[in-house]
């Protein structure tokens, strides 16, 4: 996978884990920064969003990921790991989301500066 034109954005690139890591359908937690971030593999495409719930404290990383939606272990809301949306209550709002790219076999996350 290539950058996606996030180049230009502020922030840093941090590598969080191995891409051979990640498997497909299954999330991944990591930490970077002080930053509780969950990795996920969908077709293919690794996606990266904040580990924790909107809604309640719980980590999305030991949800449900069935295709690009993770479900909340706690409540069941649901969010689109490609876009942060949320998709179903009770959560009302988006995760953060991370622009990801793979350099040399690396997953690395673009962090705000």
């Amino acid at each position: 996978m290539e950058s996606q034109g996030w180049e230009n954005q502020a922030g840093t690139w941090r590598r969080v884990v191995d891409a051979a890591e990640i498997l497909e359908d299954e999330p991944l937690a990591v930490e970077a920064d002080g930053r509780k971030i969950a990795l996920y593999r969908v077709d293919g495409d690794v996606h990266a969003t904040d580990n924790v719930c909107t809604h309640a404290y719980a980590l999305l990383s030991d949800g449900l990921l069935e295709g690009c939606q993770i479900e909340c272990p706690l409540h069941n809301a649901r969010f689109d790991v490609r876009t942060g949306r949320a998709l179903s209550s009770p959560a009302e709002r988006d995760l953060r989301t991370y622009p990801v790219r793979v350099v040399d076999g690396g997953v690395e996350i673009l962090l705000p500066g």
